[in-house]
């Protein structure tokens, strides 16, 4: 921070001393106009001037900044976050990278310790625990017992990072979502730094990084990938952004909740279409939203498919700071520095945006999203029409309500006796197919008692994800639901598997405080684990009458999860409709047992008396859910759990880790393998070739996720990856989840592209299958790939349009670069996966406005030929594309070359970002 090209280093007196910042103040008082800047673009352009040096970052990177219009240039922008958040699935396989360039650098004669994080990085894992015990008062316990068995390989691992890495800590297993960790502890709003005061940045290798910027941390999701590259002190590179300004009014009505309204916002930003924006919110309503509340709506970022969501710091923040034990030396120095460099929320009316969009907040109503999608609003009180128009057009079957329902009928007949859920191991059940007027209904017998399941029976219920368990008005709300339904005597259905994974300990802490841990506790809702489970896909298995119902009878059963993601297969492979919601709706809709539901007019069940309990009777006022706050929150609570947030259980301290400095990658590890990217690197990179006679792997439609692409949740003993496992003696039972296996790429390319619901238009099959096109054999992805590496065939993907939305999945893009994908042509990109395919070597290309690819006749068999890469990129660039299909006949179009700065196109000649970081290295 040597380098003051504008002369704006200034001082500014602190307990700690006068500690020099660079000042925007004095940007704006040479004539620039910084009050019209959104906060947001302040934020990155005090961090282009101060990491000015010249030559990574330019004085024209710093002159596009100050001059941000409302309709910003299209040139690159640089960022160096201050810090990077990790989690272990992502946090792996980056690690792992960064041992393997170790490796790499240590076989050419340097150091090992040369190659270390150069900012630091904080890791938490949460993650691995899967729900395979619930409902009990054990289920905590057993679960990290099991998570530690399954993952011990994977947790040394990260030990020894721990020990032989600079600025690299481990937040161990049982203590938090990375998410709420980092907004309830780890960010610090301004960070002091070798003199000098900073604002807090970072980026994360989870989508939901975001999250953050309700505490007034610009911070975003980035592949690990990227992560690595800043890791290693290079800048990220990205298009300078619009800023869509939201602005709210007015204040939540009573009876919704921050869900409500974030699921509204998803919505409303969706149809208005960020992809790659930032979105900044501002307006009257912010005095009436927490940070909690504020973070609720960040955390969704990736979901509304922006960058950022940004709240500006203001008095909100600093309120929170205090209740979460931050050091009143920290905030006084927040609040100084902030009101001293122009980043403090005031002067709203100035910021010029590039869009605003209102929301009146009085206008929210209870919401839940679904069935496939966080943007598929659905308004409760249209919540059991919707079903039946999901149920035809999503599965082609018709509804034909029962003239009873069955909520009711079920309980009128004393089945509110029968509340046990049976876990043992299908040998005891009896499933019988029978028609319900119209439902597709299973009768259950098990050793345990006679239920029904059938369409729109809820077969998960789970208050899981940083979304909302960092919110304790909606947490607190969910015990006082489940408070009052004990209290009427009214359970959860026997049928529904509850969970409560809190996303950290001072969740757990309040709720005892209140008495409200006991009574979700009564409906099931024990703790299982602190981490994301459901909402990551690591819900564990069905128990088996449920399992084998659904299985052999095709039940489309339902999840109902306070989470931010329900894409297809994701939260169970088993369960094809769920729905995200508010942690009080996920102990409403458990006590129903249906999404079929009118919550406003239908009991959701009945007391010993038969007497109907509604919504309405369980439903806490606002009153009191803010009184039960006041009681139970406190800064001695975030003092108590995070003093010990690096220590660990006692399993974790007694861990023995490898003692080296250059890791020993053990050959016979399925969990641990050096990564094949930087083996025998050349110090120069090659000339980069056109594609030539290239065959499509795999031809996609419309939004395609990560969760399509990358490997996540469970893998069956059949699939490619199942096969590898059992040829290395790995038994069934110790598959383990893809994520879990994140640092072993035998098992991810094989996982590549293997998602259940993936359908490939070059496969008869749905999931992982594709066609090898000049043998007409159909196999898996995997198959069919190596098949055409053998003869050293290029491959491409056809797609359609938002390629790779979702996750920030690293492996999405290793993956197919390991499949020997060469180019991806698609309609339009999500941000972060376009990015992780760059950083990959492998080439976005996008069609030309109104093509696609059966717009110009594709049908997927041709042979492609893609020409102007060797004679040179350059940003913008459109590339010739010949497509010939086994007639002879060609098609010819043009498509963009998505390389959107130049340091992307070096990263793209060097095979990959973290190739291009390695060659810088060796050559020093």
């Amino acid at each position: 921070m040597a380098k003051d090209p504008y002369k704006i280093v200034k001082e500014l007196s602190t307990k700690n001393g006068n500690l020099k910042y660079y000042s925007l103040k004095e940007l704006e008082n040479q004539g620039h106009e910084i009050s019209k800047l959104p906060f947001s673009i302040r934020v990155l352009l005090e961090n282009a001037v101060r990491n000015f040096d010249d030559f990574a970052i330019t004085k024209e990177n710093v002159e596009t900044l100050l001059n941000w219009k409302p309709e910003p240039s299209d040139k690159d922008i640089p960022y160096k976050p201050a810090r990077v958040l990790m989690q272990d699935f992502t946090g792996v396989p980056a690690v792992v990278d960064i041992a393997s360039l170790r490796a790499e650098a240590v076989r050419k004669g340097k150091k090992p310790k040369e190659i270390n994080p150069l900012i630091p990085v904080d890791l938490v894992i949460d993650h691995s625990v899967q729900i395979d015990y619930f409902g009990t008062n054990y289920a905590y316990k057993k679960n990290v017992d099991v998570e530690y068995e399954r993952n011990g390989e994977r947790y040394k691992f990260l030990k020894w990072a721990q020990k032989y890495f600079n600025n690299f800590s481990v937040v161990p297993p049982g203590m938090g979502i990375c998410h709420q960790v980092n907004l309830e502890y780890l960010a610090k709003g301004v960070i002091e730094r070798d003199g000098y005061l900073i604002p807090d940045t970072l980026v994360g290798t989870d989508s939901h990084t975001p999250m953050v910027n309700g505490i007034g941390v610009v911070g975003w999701g980035v592949g690990g990938i990227e992560a690595e590259a800043a890791i290693l002190g290079q800048p990220i590179y990205f298009i300078m952004p619009e800023v869509i300004g939201l602005r709210l009014t007015g204040k939540l009505p009573t009876g919704t909740t921050a869900t409500d309204m974030v699921l509204t916002i998803t919505k409303l930003l969706r149809d208005y279409g960020v992809v790659g924006k930032f979105v900044e919110v501002f307006g009257p309503g912010l005095e009436h939203l927490s940070v909690p509340d504020r973070a609720t709506i960040s955390n969704m970022s990736p979901e509304f498919g922006c960058t950022v969501t940004y709240f500006p710091i203001d008095d909100q923040t600093l309120a929170y700071m205090d209740k979460t034990n931050r050091s009143k030396d920290q905030i006084e120095l927040v609040e100084k520095y902030c009101k001293a460099n122009k980043l403090w929320r005031e002067d709203e009316d100035k910021i010029n945006y590039s869009h605003v969009l209102e929301l009146d907040l009085s206008t929210v109503v209870p919401t839940v999203s679904g069935p496939k999608r966080p943007q598929d609003k659905i308004v409760v009180s249209e919540f059991h029409d919707k079903f039946k128009d999901l149920l035809k057009t999503e599965h082609g079957r018709d509804y034909v309500a029962p003239n009873d329902r069955q909520v009711s009928t079920w309980y009128a007949e004393g089945g509110a006796q029968m509340n046990k859920q049976s876990q043992g191991g299908g040998e005891d059940v009896v499933v019988e197919e029978k028609s319900n007027n119209g439902l597709k209904t299973v009768s259950i017998e098990t050793k345990d008692g006679e239920y029904d399941l059938s369409d729109g029976s809820i077969a998960i219920a789970a208050i899981t994800s940083c979304t909302n368990t960092s919110n304790p008005s909606v947490m607190i709300g969910a015990g006082l639901v489940a408070k009052k339904a004990v209290e009427r005597g009214i359970d959860v259905k026997p049928w529904v598997k509850t969970s409560l994974a809190p996303g950290s300990k001072v969740v757990t802490d309040y709720l005892r405080k209140a008495n409200l841990l006991g009574d979700l506790e009564a409906l099931r809702f024990h703790l299982v684990g602190y981490g994301c489970t459901s909402c990551i896909g690591n819900s564990g298995p069905l128990p088996a009458d449920i399992s084998k119902a659904v299985e052999e009878s095709d039940l489309v059963v339902a999840s109902v999860l306070s989470g931010n993601r329900n894409f297809e297969a994701r939260v169970h492979p088993q369960v094809k409709m769920n729905f995200l919601m508010s942690p009080m709706l996920v102990v409403a809709y458990a006590l129903a047992g249906r999404v079929d539901i009118d919550l406003n007019n239908d009991a959701l069940g009945y007391d010993a008396n038969n007497e109907p309990v509604y919504l309405k009777d369980v439903w806490p006022s606002n009153d009191e859910i803010n009184e039960v706050m006041s009681k139970v929150l406190s800064p001695e609570s975030y003092d108590k759990n995070y003093g010990e947030i690096f220590e660990g259980n006692e399993q974790w301290k007694s861990m023995q880790a490898p003692e080296n400095e250059d890791y020993e990658w053990d050959d016979n590890s399925t969990y641990i393998k050096e990564a094949p990217f930087f083996k025998n690197l050349s110090v120069d990179a090659k000339e980069a070739k056109d594609i030539e006679d290239a065959y499509v792997l795999l031809k996609l439609g419309d939004s395609i996720t990560t969760d399509h692409i990358s490997p996540a949740g469970a893998f069956a003993e059949a699939s490619a990856a199942g096969q590898y496992l059992k040829g290395r003696g790995v038994e069934r039972k110790d598959f383990n989840s893809y994520g879990s296996r994140r640092g072993n790429d035998e098992v991810m390319v094989r996982g590549t592209f293997a998602n259940v619901r993936i359908k490939n238009q070059l496969a008869t099959q749905e999931g992982g299958y594709s066609t090898h096109i000049p043998s007409g054999e159909e196999a898996t992805v995997y198959e069919t790939a190596s098949k055409y590496m053998e003869n050293d065939t290029p491959t491409i993907v056809l797609a359609g349009k938002e390629y790779g939305s979702g996750s920030s999945r690293d492996w999405a893009a290793k993956g197919t670069y390991l499949l020997g994908i060469k180019a991806v042509i698609a309609e339009s990109y999500e941000r972060i996966h376009r990015s992780n395919l760059v950083g990959m070597g492998v080439l976005p290309l996008q069609y030309e406005s109104g093509d696609t690819a059966d717009s110009l006749g594709l049908d997927g068999t041709e042979q492609f030929t893609i020409t102007g890469i060797s004679d040179g990129l350059s940003v913008g660039k459109k590339l010739d594309v010949i497509a010939k299909s086994k007639e002879g006949k060609e098609t010819k179009f043009k498509v963009l070359c998505r390389l959107d700065s130049g340091i992307e196109i070096e990263y793209y000649k060097n095979e990959g970002i973290l190739q291009y970081v390695l060659r810088q290295f060796l050559k020093e």
